[in-house]
């Protein structure tokens, strides 16, 4: 942490905390295109090592995550049997419309897809609630929050929020691994 970090800066803080006071809410969004029902960044006022900060912090689903790492898993596996392996990157006519893979890029992503279905169904990856800090960010303290939550939202961050600042955090630490929804929807369907 940098003496230069504004998030430690008192009148940065007091800004933030009367942003706060106008929206009536503990946090702040972040606006970004990754913000879903899954993924939220977002800000909070706190404590770090007696002094006052704002947290910068995300916070997503384990299911996020376990899906994340099985797709990392799955291209490095490509990558490894395809010499010419390169992101599939789906592009759009000037009409809108999908411009078909090439036959490489679809091979590519069956295999990819059937490494998923493998490690998933395996139940070789596994997740577990998780707060990292890194107090080395550029602006205040940044947090990586995983939390078995179905979707995040404003009460599962107001909750993150008041638990965290209270020292009563109880993170469940708890192994777990989940299936792909459509994989469990086309299993009804047999």
């Amino acid at each position: 942490m940098t003496l230069t970090n504004k998030g430690f800066d008192p009148k940065k803080i007091e800004e933030f905390r009367k942003k706060l006071t106008e929206v009536g809410k503990s946090f702040l969004l972040i606006n970004g295109q990754d913000n879903s029902d899954e993924y939220m960044n977002f800000q909070f006022l706190g404590m770090y090592e007696e002094r006052e900060v704002i947290y910068d912090a995300v916070i997503y689903t384990l299911r996020l995550q376990h899906s994340s790492e099985i797709y990392e898993i799955a291209e490095h596996k490509a990558a490894k049997k395809f010499k010419n392996f390169s992101p599939i990157k789906y592009q759009e006519d000037e009409n809108g419309n999908l411009i078909p893979l090439t036959a490489e890029d679809e091979e590519m992503g069956l295999y990819m897809a059937e490494v998923m279905a493998d490690l998933e169904e395996e139940e070789a990856v596994k997740v577990q609630e998780h707060v990292e800090i890194d107090d080395d960010a550029d602006f205040g303290v940044a947090l990586d929050i995983g939390l078995n939550i179905e979707k995040v939202t404003d009460k599962a961050i107001n909750k993150f929020i008041k638990d965290f600042n209270e020292e009563k955090l109880a993170l469940d630490t708890t192994m777990y691994s989940f299936i792909n929804e459509d994989d469990e929807e086309d299993d009804e369907e047999e």
